[in-house]
């Protein structure tokens, strides 16, 4: 048998013979290719961006540091215990009055009658007393609001969960929100009468019914103007992150709003900070300062040819410049990775961020994608720098040590360091995703198994067809590689669940190169290769 991975003809096809009958022995075998996804299209080992070193979801004052803000948190320990009880009472008070002004209205076409409008009115004062409570004795405004005729639909930063309190008192927008926001005992009622738009984030057809009625809503003057934040979750404030498009794909007219959160010894934003600590740390100040700007509005082109992404891109960039901080490619799926590397005990979760939006962009790869990739990256056991080693590596997807295994590690080792990071991980198996050949290949290979006769393979068909990549693999061992292509353990390998591993282990196509798997014929103890 001749050794894995060659790829390349040995000699110039010849006018004279289509097959040419080489007798190589085993010390005069060229090697092949280091790059063991050439034969897919893949003509060179994936670019792999540096790291950003801005991290849009820390808390910058996750502890209580320095004798000040612990003898003032000390003092204020009553002054919170008075807090909670207006809280509570303007809670429940609002909350009564929005059952009030909800009961019997069973009408979710059309806008909420003027009548019902004005009872809600009470649960607005009583947003206002919530802010009072948790130290927004006042707010600083610059600017106004446009009249909802000129901009139906308005879009702001997002960084706690004051702006919504604050939005609900001074505009009652209607909002775009989760599902999941319906369920939040007394504050679900309040959303409610809001005339909520709910939408799936992870929905393509949700999405497209989101914007749909979102286009419906800014249509029809009896409805409140639209209230979005497009960046789609909380950031500390210090950066914008990238925007969803669904504020910009009607081609209205917008107004975006800006705010801030000035501190010296509190960092008021909602990120990678519980929800209960970030409460009790805003009920134990004397005050928090709170900024809201209205800037001006921002128009769609008029040729009509401008892109929802050129549009946002647009608005993006004026936000950032008047809250003087940069725009960044991160979006709400780094948020998942940061959440599930944080739940994964590693070190440094920040690290697992890498700018979703650039990525979705440049390999069609969505967050939960990505989130798969990094499931399979942890259970690799990466070291306190977030880093997998070798042998790591080939325990995390099952593979032995053997010349293809290192050509698959050096192909995403781009640094050359003898350690991969989640990002290399998750650059290079897309950038194997996208190749032109990949899909073809992946059909190729289970037709070659045995698929082209039937609807399914067995183990011993698709260890025998991959078995001269990997020499050297008993059979337990190949078993292992292989127990990932069967979903139902039956013995058996249907069609879907084969190109269903691939997809989720794109790397492992490399096992299936037709160049690297042409069986040999040992003659008089050397090996021909024939060469088509």
């Amino acid at each position: 048998m001749a050794e894995n991975g060659i790829t390349d003809p040995l000699l110039p096809p010849s006018s004279s013979s289509d097959h040419i009958i080489l007798n190589l022995s085993e010390s005069q075998r060229p090697s092949d290719s280091p790059n063991p996804f050439q034969f897919i299209g893949c003509s060179e080992p994936p670019s792999v961006p540096p790291a950003s070193t801005v991290d849009p979801f820390r808390n910058g004052t996750q502890n209580v540091e320095g004798v000040y803000e612990w003898v003032k948190i000390v003092a204020c320990l009553p002054l919170a215990l008075v807090r909670v009880v207006v809280f509570g009472a303007c809670l429940m008070v609002g909350y009564l009055a929005t059952k009030f002004a909800l009961w019997g209205w069973k009408d979710k076409e059309n806008p909420m009658p003027t009548w019902r409008s004005r009872v809600m009115w009470v649960t607005r004062v009583c947003a206002r007393l919530i802010l009072f409570s948790f130290g927004y004795q006042w707010i600083k405004r610059r600017g106004k609001p446009a009249p909802r005729e000129i901009t139906p639909i308005i879009v702001s930063n997002h960084v706690s969960y004051i702006e919504p309190i604050f939005y609900f008192y001074e505009l009652f927008p209607t909002i775009v929100a989760s599902e999941s926001h319906d369920s939040i005992p007394c504050v679900g009622t309040i959303i409610r009468a809001m005339q909520v738009i709910y939408v799936n984030r992870f929905s393509p057809s949700s999405r497209r019914e989101a914007v749909n009625e979102i286009k419906r809503r800014a249509s029809c003057n009896g409805y409140p103007r639209v209230l979005l934040f497009p960046e789609g979750t909380t950031t500390n404030g210090r950066c914008l992150i990238s925007f969803q498009l669904g504020a910009f794909i009607p081609g209205y007219p917008i107004q975006p709003i800006i705010v801030r959160y000035p501190h010296v010894h509190f960092d008021q934003s909602w990120g990678s900070i519980s929800l209960g600590k970030l409460m009790f740390r805003m009920l134990t100040q004397f005050h928090n300062f709170f900024e809201v700007e209205y800037l001006p509005v921002i128009y769609p082109r008029d040729d009509k040819l401008e892109s929802a992404a050129h549009y946002a891109e647009r608005t993006g960039h004026a936000m950032a410049s008047a809250l003087n901080v940069v725009n960044t490619g991160h979006s709400y799926g780094d948020l998942m990775l940061h959440v599930k590397a944080q739940e994964a005990k590693q070190d440094n979760p920040s690290s697992y961020m890498v700018e979703m939006s650039r990525v979705e962009k440049l390999f069609k790869l969505s967050s939960t994608e990505a989130l798969d990739f990094l499931n399979r990256f942890l259970s690799m056991n990466p070291d306190p720098s977030g880093r997998v080693q070798y042998h790591n590596f080939l325990r995390g997807l099952k593979l032995k040590a053997c010349p293809l295994s290192g050509k698959i590690f050096a192909f995403l080792d781009v640094e050359t360091s003898g350690a991969i990071t989640f990002r290399q991980f998750l650059f290079g198996s897309a950038h194997v995703m996208k190749q032109p050949g990949f899909h073809h290949s992946c059909e190729s290979a289970f037709s070659s198994c045995g698929g082209a006769v039937k609807d399914y393979i067995i183990e011993q068909e698709l260890r025998d067809f991959i078995r001269p990549a990997i020499p050297g693999w008993k059979d337990d061992e190949v078993h292992e590689l292989l127990v990932l292509f069967e979903h139902d353990i039956d013995g058996r390998i249907g069609k879907d669940d084969f190109l269903s591993c691939l997809r989720r282990n794109p790397l492992l196509i490399a096992f299936f190169n037709p160049h690297q798997l042409h069986h040999h014929t040992d003659i008089g103890g050397s090996e021909n290769l024939q060469i088509l």
